[in-house]
């Protein structure tokens, strides 16, 4: 199996055995049909994931990568918030009519500051710094803004990534790694999908800075499994596992803003089948 598989299998096992259940307070999120969608949760979840050793995707079930990256890139390469700028459709229900979901995501990446070296956003200063100052403690992005938040209509859920650039014993390239920080997460919904996401933003990266992409450490501070998802969550737990898939990027690409989802390669991606109409609390 691979090792996503085994943090997946036991972070779910501690969080149903170990975890507490909101059932009875009140709680801001709700089924479509009302009704409030309580959860199990476990506060203060830590995976570490090594993009050295294999990359981190599911094979209990498929995590669509393509779609992933596509997400990533709407946010911090085309720093976007407005759905018709994305091709999956997991913001549609937080889209206003004109596709927009607020100042959120995308909107905060493309904000730009001055700095002594000039004007630049959020990426741009994150890319420039790992061109200039590698092993500055002070790169990072950050999309919990708090002047904003009433004007997102869904707070950001995973908000800040932290790189770290270390120089490896016997490395002729600097290794860059990451730290994803995330202040809630549903698990069986959102886990391997924002893990696979950020784990193809650091070899995107750390590609075009000349770097090997590392770790990536995972935070979460509120991991849960809503009430509806516990029967779901123990059938996939419980379902074989293969080995990780191979998944590179195209070597060609020197440039962040021309990477495309085509220059993703996924191969040897065996994997369960697909959980079909998962219930989304809003």
């Amino acid at each position: 199996m691979s090792k996503a598989d085994q943090l997946f299998i036991s972070m779910c096992q501690d969080i149903i055995k170990n975890g507490t259940d909101t059932q009875g307070q009140e709680v801001r999120p709700h089924w479509p049909d009302g009704t409030p969608a309580y959860t199990i949760k476990r506060f203060g979840v830590c995976n570490r994931y090594d993009l050295r050793e294999e990359f981190p995707a599911l094979t209990l079930r498929r995590t669509a990568l393509k779609s992933c990256m596509d997400e990533i890139l709407w946010i911090y390469q085309r720093k976007s918030s407005n759905i018709h700028d994305l091709k999956p459709h997991i913001w549609d229900e937080w889209a206003d009519e004109t596709g927009s979901i607020g100042k959120a995501y995308g909107y905060q990446i493309g904000v730009k500051s001055q700095y002594p070296e000039g004007e630049f956003d959020q990426m741009d200063r994150v890319l420039y710094d790992l061109a200039n100052h590698p092993y500055s403690r002070r790169i990072m992005t950050n999309l919990y803004n708090f002047h904003d938040l009433h004007e997102m209509h869904l707070y950001p859920c995973a908000f800040n990534a932290i790189y770290n650039v270390t120089q490896e014993p016997g490395e002729n390239r600097p290794t860059l790694n990451m730290v994803l920080v995330q202040r809630s997460q549903d698990v069986l919904a959102a886990n391997n999908w924002n893990v696979c996401q950020y784990a193809i933003l650091l070899m995107m990266v750390a590609q075009v800075s000349n770097m090997n992409a590392g770790e990536l450490l995972h935070v979460i501070a509120d991991a849960h499994i809503y009430d509806r998802h516990v029967g779901i969550v123990e059938a996939l737990i419980a379902r074989p596992c293969y080995p990780a898939p191979t998944v590179r990027l195209n070597p060609d690409v020197t440039d962040f803003y021309q990477f495309t989802t085509d220059d993703l390669v996924v191969e040897g991606y065996q994997h369960g089948p697909q959980i079909k109409d998962i219930p989304i609390a809003i």
